[in-house]
């Protein structure tokens, strides 16, 4: 036998054992055994078989499913058919996928018992006992639909919603023709919501403009199709829409204004009521009749042009419009009736009573210079800082609120501002982070670096990029510096302290866990910081803000009392801490940024203001040893105001209603504050520019400008010397 063959040999022979570099033959460590080498190779021939016939296998059945559905191809004008199906199939699951996401909104409001408000009757009076309005619908004393007058029932649809029956809660038809009018028009002149729509908003959602609110209200108005019938959501409609003068509902309307049930009115009255649904506040008729009147006869023409009644059957109507009872213009604070009525059904597991009179804490007079403060600032100055929207709180010390201003106009708008819109606060959350820092041991004279400071990716600006090295805390606060409070909570308090203190002192929006909260992009209501706030004039006692005073059932008992039922007020800040707190803020308005909210007399101010990125939103929040008032203006858009800060609107309008609430009360100190109180000087300076016979008497502050007053007045004269209007006169105008 050669090499080669003895070479070939040895490879072929499994038991022959291997030689190698080192090793002898017949070496144990040498030897495989002949058993596992046939196990190892069965398993990778098994693998490599079952992997060829999966592919092949895999391969067979791609090749049937082609020969399959070869069957079904089509060409041609066929084949474009199918491909418009698929891509719309494919379309489809997408959109219905978003349109799940998009109707989640809608799924959180629908979870609340939004029947409930209309389980309760409640009359509300003021501080002194004087009624000032109502909430709730009396279900009881309530008209069914069917015993509604007919000519009510048609004006309101030919108005509001023609086609009401016809659709599911969105009409693409109307809302077409609504587009097309108003593309002719080349101006909003049609709206294209539905009943239902309008209906879905007053219930669950707020006037706010944009696209998500929309989207919202459509999927609300098809669960309102879809769970109640078309009488329920006409009757719901028809008793819940605010109608002007602090009336809800279409019976509430026709006593306030013709002193007659709802079943007896006719068409004129029927026409004048629903023309309010539009703009109550406009076209209230206790206001202005005129407007009131013009309104009902586009509703007389709409029943005409809807076909639901003829020119004959209107003609009557037309030349006899209808008259009002003749009220005294009592204004209702609707905006704190609201807030007030949501606390009344917070209260309401303590009692089972749901007819009520509440005694609640607003004093008429503060509400009144209040909403006049916001307006006038608005009137005269908004359109220069492009702000449109203002809101207003003030508490008195121990927790009263006095008055609650929730925008311009309760009639345009129901979305109460004060209590329910979340807006950035700016620098006015400072106050929080500087609380802490006084409760952690710091004083307003410890000082601190302010100059350029990164936290992870974010670095905050000073006010025109400026940076002044070291700085007392007072300084600081008063020129409203950005870095201090920052540096404060990255390097010594944390953002966790922060967010507890800001829960203390009273601020009940949850605040986001954001590094960015020291300087005040964490969203709070003006409700909020008017709580937080008064917890320093308080001595860093809970200031336990609340509106009720009592609960009682028409019987006279007493249901609820706050100062019998509530606990005592807890100390959430330090006296020292207080003291400190109070002595910073107080400087703010004299050498700081609000120099225009110190208030008349020498009465002593503390404050913060505030000012969002963008100048979105601009606010001032101070305080008295007798009140704490906080301010904010904006968008309800969100968009930019023109550099408005909190230094400039807010100040001033908190100044303005200021000056009235502190006329003819007992002046308080601020706690840990020297000389609160006006001195001999600026008393006897006062008493020398206004001198007076007897006791002093209340003076309101000037609202308009003495141009303005003699220009009402010279027209006030010539309407008085004008000949009176005649229904004949009105209608050849017309």
């Amino acid at each position: 036998m050669t090499r080669d063959q003895a070479g070939i040999q040895d490879v072929q022979d499994p038991d022959k054992p291997e030689k190698g570099p080192g090793k002898e033959a017949g070496d144990p460590a040498n030897r495989r055994p002949a058993k596992s080498r046939h196990i190892l190779l069965r398993i990778d021939s098994w693998i490599d078989s079952t992997v060829w016939n999966a592919g092949f296998r895999a391969a067979e059945i791609w090749e049937d499913t082609t020969i399959f559905f070869r069957r079904f191809r089509v060409r041609g004008w066929k084949r474009m058919v199918f491909e418009l199906a698929g891509e719309g199939l494919t379309l489809g699951a997408v959109g219905a996928v978003l349109m799940l996401v998009l109707a989640q909104p809608a799924f959180e409001a629908t979870k609340e018992d939004w029947r409930n408000r209309g389980d309760f009757a409640v009359t509300f009076t003021d501080r002194y006992g004087n009624v000032i309005g109502h909430r709730g619908v009396i279900h009881q004393n309530s008209v069914p639909i069917d015993e509604l007058p007919d000519s009510l029932i048609k004006s309101v649809l030919a108005t509001e919603d023609r086609r009401f029956f016809d659709h599911f809660g969105i009409d693409a038809i109307g809302l077409f023709r609504a587009m097309v009018t108003n593309a002719q028009a080349g101006e909003v002149v049609q709206g294209g919501s539905t009943l239902t729509q309008q209906l879905a908003k007053n219930l669950f959602l707020s006037n706010e403009r944009s696209i998500d609110r929309k989207i919202t209200e459509a999927f609300l108005a098809l669960w309102l199709e879809a769970n109640l019938s078309k009488k329920e959501i006409l009757s719901t409609y028809l008793d819940r829409a605010y109608m002007g003068g602090g009336t809800f509902g279409a019976a509430a309307a026709a006593q306030f204004y013709f002193g007659k049930n709802i079943t007896d009115v006719n068409l004129a009255e029927s026409a004048m009521l629903a023309g309010l649904f539009k703009a109550p506040a406009k076209y209230a008729p206790h206001v202005n009749l005129p407007a009131a009147r013009a309104r009902a006869n586009e509703v007389l023409t709409n029943l005409v042009q809807s076909g639901l009644m003829t020119e004959g059957q209107v003609i009557a109507a037309r030349r006899n419009p209808a008259t009002v009872v003749d009220r005294n213009e009592v204004e209702s604070p609707d905006f704190f009736l609201d807030w007030a009525f949501d606390e009344v059904q917070r209260l309401s597991p303590r009692f089972h009573q749901h007819s009520l009179i509440v005694r609640t804490t607003i004093d008429m007079g503060i509400q009144q210079a209040a909403e006049d403060s916001v307006e006038t600032s608005l009137r005269e100055y908004g359109e220069a800082y492009h702000a449109k929207q203002g809101a207003m709180v003030m508490i008195e010390n121990g927790g009263a609120v006095r008055a609650m201003v929730g925008g311009r106009d309760y009639g345009e708008s129901q979305f109460n501002r004060a209590t329910k819109a979340l807006r950035q606060p700016g620098s006015s959350f400072k106050v929080y982070t500087y609380a802490l820092a006084m409760e952690s041991g710091m004083t307003p004279q410890t000082t601190i670096v302010d100059a350029p400071i990164s936290w992870g990716n974010w670095s905050p600006h000073n006010y025109a990029n400026r940076y002044v090295g070291r700085i007392t805390l007072e300084t600081a606060i008063a020129q409203s510096i950005n870095t201090v409070p920052v540096r404060l909570a990255k390097e010594k308090l944390g953002i966790q302290p922060i967010r507890a203190m800001a829960k203390n002192l009273g601020v009940e929006t949850p605040i986001r866990d954001d590094v960015t909260i020291p300087i005040g992009t964490s969203e709070v209501t003006v409700l909020d910081q008017a709580t937080a706030y008064a917890t320093f004039p308080a001595g860093g006692y809970q200031s336990r803000r609340h509106g009720i005073t009592q609960i009682l059932d028409y019987e006279g008992d007493v249901l609820y009392d706050f100062d019998r039922d509530e606990p005592a007020p807890k100390r959430v800040l330090s006296e020292q801490a207080d003291t400190y707190m109070n002595q910073m803020l107080s400087r703010v308005p004299y050498v700081g940024t609000a120099r225009k909210a110190a208030l008349d007399n020498g009465i002593l101010t503390a404050g913060k203001t505030g000012t969002t990125q963008a100048y979105r939103d601009a606010w001032f929040v101070g305080f008295t040893g007798n009140y704490t008032c906080a301010v904010w203006f904006g968008n309800d858009d969100y968009t930019s105001t023109n550099n408005m800060t909190g230094g400039s609107l807010p100040a001033m309008t908190f100044k303005r209603a200021m000056d009235y609430a502190h006329q003819g009360v007992t002046l308080r100190p601020i706690p840990g504050v020297e000389n609160p109180l006006p001195s001999e000087k600026d008393v006897a300076k006062t008493a020398a520019a206004k001198p007076q016979d007897g006791p002093p008497q209340l003076i309101r502050p000037r609202m308009l400008s003495v141009q303005s007053t003699n220009i009402l007045k010279k027209l006030g004269e010539k309407l008085k010397a004008a000949a009176p209007l005649t229904p004949q006169k009105v209608a050849s105008a017309e």
